[in-house]
């Protein structure tokens, strides 16, 4: 399996900062006098899940990059490992478990695999339904979307969450989707609902762990090219998706985790409760 995404921006290892002047001197402060042979999540064990590919795959990309320890979760071993080779072809080393996010026991045996986690992000979501009118959605496919998105979420942040307040520290990254956000007579319902569900229990579970030292953010992608939409969208609608959207261009997986590696820095220390849309202007709150 060949690994199509990259990271097309400045390397995270190789990026220099300003070492002088008053720009070198901000730099240095924003910082806290870290030395340019650290990197911003230096030790840091992440648990990325759904990242055998597309947004989760760049995400754990990112992170190893930016120094994490990752951990690599899906349920595609095949893939796994060929995102872990990619991953060691840059120098950096993850570790992989498999399971279930609507699963507790699944996520309950990958916990004690793991062992303790600093930056949790809840990617791990799908969804195989498409957009129809509400009288002809079936109960097993919305209930489905629902399990997939919202309970996975829940499920997965619920079996990390107590190591995290015992002791007093954690990030918490989900993700939602431009779907959840904006409405649209070609909306995936279930979906949708689902995804507007992670938002506010992203938000709710905000509010109750930081008095933990524990953030909790959520990232709301528009459309982004994957591998599989780059495989599925017809080359004249992606142009027209990308109109659609005021920087006239549609995502790469690359956008969203750059996304993500700033909430899970130290950068955005004061950050917590928010929902970041990922999405070229194309949701304007």
């Amino acid at each position: 399996m060949s690994i199509s995404y990259r990271i097309k921006y400045a390397d995270l290892r190789t990026r220099k900062p300003p070492t002088n002047g008053r720009r070198g001197r901000r730099f240095a402060a924003r910082i806290g006098g870290m030395t340019t042979s650290q990197s911003p999540l230096s030790d840091r064990v992440a648990l990325v899940t759904g990242s055998s590919r597309g947004i989760g795959a760049a995400i754990a990309t990112t992170f190893a990059q930016a120094g994490a320890r990752v951990v690599l979760h899906g349920r595609d071993e095949a893939a796994l490992a060929a995102v872990r080779a990619h991953l060691a072809d840059l120098g950096a080393e993850a570790s992989t478990v498999t399971g279930d996010i609507t699963v507790a026991a699944d996520l309950e045996r990958m916990r004690d695999q793991i062992g303790p986690v600093d930056i949790l992000v809840a990617n791990a979501g799908s969804t195989s339904s498409r957009p129809q009118p509400i009288e002809d959605i079936t109960e097993e496919s919305w209930r489905t979307d629902i399990e997939r998105n919202l309970t996975g979420t829940f499920l997965t942040v619920k079996c990390f969450l107590p190591a995290m307040k015992e002791r007093r520290r954690g990030n918490i990254i989900t993700l939602s989707s431009a779907a959840g956000r904006k409405p649209s007579d070609r909306t995936i319902i279930a979906y949708a609902a689902a995804k507007a569900g992670v938002q506010l229990f992203t938000q709710d579970l905000a509010a109750q762990v930081g008095p933990y030292g524990i953030r909790a953010n959520c990232l709301a992608p528009e459309t982004i090219l994957t591998d599989t939409n780059e495989q599925w969208i017809p080359d004249d609608v992606r142009h027209a998706l990308a109109e659609s959207h005021p920087l006239r261009r549609l995502g790469t997986p690359d956008d969203v985790a750059r996304a993500a590696l700033f909430l899970a820095s130290d950068e955005s220390s004061w950050i917590t409760g928010v929902i970041v849309d990922v999405a070229g202007g194309a949701v304007l709150a």
